[in-house]
């Protein structure tokens, strides 16, 4: 049986696709990045919380929600060289949304509470993409726009991780020089929301597929809510899911509905609102995204990745 939220994607779709009060094509921007080896040590954080592998699924996504953070780089406890990378995106993937489901699914039986206490080691990137100690911004913007890559672990010559810099630390130092361009001349358009019924599994598949970090959720084309990856990683992390889950199947959790997840905080930017005023916005209220907002109508989103793009002129 078809679930009704399939009719959102479709409403979603055409909603998204409207265009706002002006239609003005490509935007072209200067670039103002100038070159300066061993800059990104500066621009990044040195003090980088990370785990082992042998660190449980449930301690690493609980480490995630205590400090705040999207991914955690995992190393040797003795060399400190990096092994891997777990991010809330490999969180989501295991709960339900891709290949690492198979964890949980085959191994466990679908058992979420005894699947949870496997090592990270199965779930975690091992080919991740780093930057040198000696790197500058401008390599960091290339990996963060051609590869739609939030956080770049920072190595050394014997791969030891010395540091880790975001696409929240790049939008925060490109956003000190100011630039003409709206809300309007660099946020997404074309984008997939979901509806505050859709089971929070569908969710998690879509998110995997399209490598979604985000999706607005819309009920009768008004803006409900926003969820990210993080909401639904910080449910389990909080033990919440847990409460609510009778026999241990994983599948009750992810029959229910996403607005469990969805947050009663929501801000939003209209879309002549200039880039500048929006990457001040996100960083006030540490958040990676803001819908924006036309007319009580949502015509698109601008995440810090469109604000990096911009701002750097790629």
């Amino acid at each position: 049986m078809a679930h009704h939220g399939d009719k959102s994607y479709k409403q979603g779709d055409k909603l998204l696709k409207m265009p706002g009060k002006l239609d003005r094509g490509p935007v072209e921007f200067k670039s103002r990045i100038v070159e300066q080896q061993g800059e990104i040590m500066a621009i990044g954080t040195a003090d980088v919380v990370s785990v082992p592998r042998t660190m449980s699924i449930l301690g690493a996504v609980r480490t995630m929600t205590e400090c705040g953070f999207r991914r955690l780089p995992v190393v040797d406890p003795g060399s400190k060289k990096l092994q891997g990378i777990v991010t809330s995106g490999d969180i989501i993937d295991f709960l339900g949304g891709g290949d690492k489901f198979n964890l949980v699914q085959v191994k466990h039986r679908g058992n979420l509470l005894s699947a949870v206490n496997e090592s990270i080691r199965n779930i975690m990137t091992t080919q991740v993409t780093t930057l040198p100690e000696t790197a500058s911004l401008s390599e960091a913007i290339g990996i963060i726009t051609g590869r739609m890559i939030g956080g770049i672990p920072i190595v050394n010559d014997d791969s030891v991780l010395v540091g880790i810099v975001t696409e929240r630390d790049v939008m925060t130092v490109l956003a000190s020089e100011k630039v003409s361009s709206t809300v309007e001349e660099i946020m997404s358009r074309s984008l997939r929301v979901t509806d505050p019924d859709c089971p929070i599994g569908k969710v998690t598949r879509e998110m995997t597929r399209h490598r979604f970090r985000r999706l607005p959720v819309v009920s009768n084309d008004v803006l409900y809510g926003i969820v990210t990856t993080t909401d639904i990683m910080k449910f389990l992390g909080s033990r919440r899911v847990f409460d609510q889950m009778e026999t241990g199947d994983i599948a009750e959790v992810m029959a229910l509905p996403i607005r469990t997840l969805v947050s009663g905080n929501l801000f939003t930017i209209t879309p002549q609102r200039s880039a500048n005023e929006a990457a001040a916005e996100m960083t006030k209220r540490g958040v990676g995204a803001l819908p924006v907002i036309e007319d009580a109508r949502l015509i698109g989103l601008v995440t810090e990745y469109d604000l990096v793009k911009a701002f750097s002129g790629v």
